[in-house]
């Protein structure tokens, strides 16, 4: 075999691995996130998880492996295995619990999400932020966090560096709620319940909202949870409708001749699968068929899921590209905090 050949045949094998590499790699990020967690219970492991994503692809050693042979199986954990993070999600939601709120709670939510989603939509495109950042972090805000923004930005087939930057941005957000908000409790006035709610409405990921709601009291625990998964219903609403924009996007376009169109793929579905799994999901836990150990060994799973996920995600993070916008997206990220904030702090002032 001549070196031309040799050549050749080297240029058309497959990447040595494939996604093995990533993946592994994506399974001790999950381990050290979780370390992180034992040794600074404070901070949740999905906020671990991130972070360390992103210090894994800035650290000089790492740094050629994660942007080279471990990149394929990095991208798929936080795809793949985002999907299959959010169709478990659905079992930490009954209905019966979420009605259990009441109708003024529930108007209230539904408030909060739409007044959060459309202003911080809006600003971020006044803002001038590229791609689908502005639909990304709005829905991260409104909805839960990193998990939504995965969801929603595989139905509109956002840009990986869109969601690894809109992910960074509400994970330092709700990062920051933990040690904020426990601070305004009672300057705001606002008792063990008032306090769990408001968390629960303004807090992005549903760790976090742990973390930041415990402070006030078991009380305060149990109504942010309600209240947040009240939250995480109005995913799959969403996600159909950002799916419903993207098909008239792409009919539009194919109408036009767009040069892209040709060779974009079929239309995106309105109920994406997953979140036909997320919906099966919270009808199986409301019939209550499922014994707690199951609920329970779900609920591990579904975090060390959604772990190797944002580990992915974070690691597809390029500080350097974020400094280009970094005042931009700071100013979104502070402009829909202020209106979180301040709509579910009034709505709980209305309702309690």
């Amino acid at each position: 075999m001549t070196l031309r050949e040799r050549a050749t045949r080297t240029r058309s094998l497959p990447p040595l691995g494939g996604d093995a590499p990533g993946l592994l790699l994506a399974v001790v990020g999950v381990a050290a996130a979780i370390a992180v967690h034992a040794a600074v219970p404070a901070v949740p492991k999905l906020t671990a998880a991130v972070v360390l994503g992103m210090a894994a692809a800035h650290l000089p050693g790492l740094r050629p492996v994660v942007r080279g042979v471990a990149r394929p199986g990095l991208s798929t954990a936080g795809k793949r295995l985002m999907r299959l993070g959010i169709v478990l999600l659905g079992l930490k939601l009954s209905l019966d619990d979420v009605l259990g709120l009441g109708w003024a709670t529930v108007a209230m939510v539904l408030i909060v999400v739409a007044a959060t989603f459309a202003g911080t939509l809006w600003l971020g495109r006044r803002l001038g932020l590229p791609g689908d950042q502005p639909l990304l972090v709005a829905t991260g805000y409104s909805i839960c966090g990193a998990s939504a923004i995965g969801a929603v930005s595989q139905a509109a087939g956002s840009e990986e560096e869109d969601v690894a930057s809109s992910v960074a941005l509400v994970t330092l957000c709700g990062t920051l709620a933990i040690a904020v908000l426990p601070l305004l409790q009672h300057p705001l006035g606002l008792g063990e319940l008032e306090f769990g709610r408001w968390v629960g409405a303004s807090v992005h990921d549903v760790g976090q909202v742990v973390a930041t709601a415990q402070t006030g009291g078991p009380g305060a625990l149990r109504e942010a949870v309600l209240v947040k998964l009240m939250r995480v219903v109005l995913l799959a609403p969403l996600v159909a409708g950002v799916a419903v924009v993207a098909r008239r996007n792409l009919r539009s376009a194919r109408r036009a001749g767009a040069e892209g169109a040709a060779k974009s793929g079929s239309r995106p579905p309105i109920v994406p699968l997953f979140v036909a799994g997320f919906l099966a999901m919270i009808v199986l836990r409301t019939t209550g068929v499922l014994p707690e150990r199951a609920l329970a060994l779900a609920g591990d799973a579904q975090e060390l899921l959604l772990a190797a996920a944002l580990f992915g995600l974070g690691s597809a993070v390029h500080l350097p590209t974020m400094a280009k916008t970094g005042g931009r997206i700071a100013l979104l990220g502070l402009g829909s905090w202020v209106v979180v904030a301040g709509v579910s702090y009034a709505g709980v002032l209305l309702t309690t």
